[in-house]
């Protein structure tokens, strides 16, 4: 697998765009983004576990609930959550994207993000439509991935190459994500594209499996949002023999699509609203997965750690208190920590108990962008990975005044 530029466009069949509409007051930033396929495609999506869901949330499981799309729409810098006409606007969406291009409004897959709450206005959608359409092309990841970005300050694009039966296939994604990102699924949007053949079912089958290791395992700040979804076409074009079952070319495409969401999820975290840090939070040593991914993620969530970090500051209780409260089955006497980052590693925890360590050293490696949280159990072996980011002032300033 070799990575490639190119992101939602790397495979072929797909163009895309983002133009600035109108539905954000700033004119430099881009707020309506559109995917198509060439043709028809394979589509499978996971959507948030919030009871609260946008609008198109349930627009687009009704559209894609034959296993079928050919077209992504999505609006930023304003949520359609909601809104008592929220149904008929995301359904609007969808014809606006079948008057301009053709494809059957009941093939589009279509997500919205911004502020919650707040009326949205589809006139500058409308509007936009002809120069949103006409701006499509095969370089255009790049615009759609910016027209989706809210308080993101980097765009999140990424796209591989892989071989299945003896064709090379390309896959690729765009996503957003900086706040309220707390999977079992968050404010986070994620389109992946590929041109390998693969069955509604067994792509829904792939999507279902790989979002529990990737992006059900990435925090924030705890708040789970009302709009996100993760969303797939596969257009068949690169010419392989379609994947029906659970073989060795499925596995192969789930390893490039967990290559794909891997590296979101990472970008996702990194990015997370004021952070100055990714943290990865690597747990061994488990009685299963399941107590790993508890443990893991745990620690990641915790207020006091990420705090911790932003300060590099190497209070390691911390890590043991989150393992503490987690709920997981593990033998606390056993456990041991260390954190590393690119400055180095210090061991801070054996058989649940502190060791010495070099605090001024402690102090280089985490005042490094990327820290890792090394946790070994001695319970079993069950293994996860989680990620996060530190908690700053900035984050209370960004959301202390999101909506004005």
């Amino acid at each position: 697998m070799k990575q490639i530029n190119g992101g939602v466009c790397a495979a072929i069949g797909f163009k895309a765009s983002g133009i600035h509409a109108g539905i954000r007051k700033n004119k430099d930033k881009k707020d309506l983004a559109l995917i198509v396929s060439e043709k028809i495609a394979s589509a499978a999506s996971t959507y948030t576990q919030n009871l609260v869901k946008g609008a198109p949330i349930h627009v687009t499981k009704a559209n894609i609930s034959d296993g079928y799309a050919q077209a992504i729409i999505c609006n930023s810098g304003n949520a359609n959550t909601c809104n008592a006409n929220g149904i008929e606007i995301a359904e609007g969406m969808c014809a606006l994207v079948e008057k301009h291009t053709g494809i059957k409004k009941t093939d589009v897959i279509v997500a919205s993000t911004g502020v919650i709450g707040q009326p949205l206005d589809p006139t500058p959608m409308a509007n936009g439509m002809e120069e949103l359409t006409k701006a499509l092309n095969p370089d255009g990841s790049n615009d759609a991935a910016e027209a989706i970005m809210t308080t993101d300050l980097k765009k999140k694009e990424i796209a591989f190459e892989f071989e299945l039966d003896g064709k090379t296939c390309h896959i690729g994604g765009i996503a957003k994500g900086s706040g309220m990102i707390h999977p079992n699924m968050a404010t986070m949007l994620v389109f992946i594209t590929t041109d390998a053949a693969i069955s509604p079912a067994m792509l829904q089958k792939a999507l279902s499996a790989d979002i529990l290791d990737s992006f059900n395992m990435i925090s924030v700040d705890g708040d789970t949002s009302t709009n996100d979804m993760v969303s797939v076409l596969a257009n068949g074009m690169a010419g392989n023999t379609e994947i029906t079952c659970e073989d060795a070319d499925y596995n192969t495409f789930c390893k490039a699509l967990s290559a794909v969401t891997t590296y979101l999820c990472r970008n996702i975290a990194k990015d997370g609203e004021g952070a100055t840090k990714l943290l990865e939070c690597n747990v061994c040593g488990g009685k299963d997965t399941k107590n790993a991914k508890i443990i893991a993620k745990s620690v990641i969530c915790s207020s006091l750690f990420k705090a911790a970090m932003f300060g590099a500051d190497a209070n390691w209780g911390r890590i043991l208190c989150a393992i503490g409260y987690s709920g997981a089955d593990c033998d606390v006497n056993k456990v041991a920590v260390h954190l590393e980052s690119s400055a180095g590693t210090i061991h801070v925890c054996q058989k649940g108990s502190g060791v010495d360590f070099d605090e001024d050293f402690a102090k280089k490696v985490l005042s490094e962008d990327e820290i890792k949280i090394n946790i070994t159990l001695g319970d079993g072996d069950g293994k996860a990975t989680a990620w996060g980011c530190d908690l700053t002032y900035d984050y209370v300033k960004i959301n202390g005044d999101y909506r004005t």
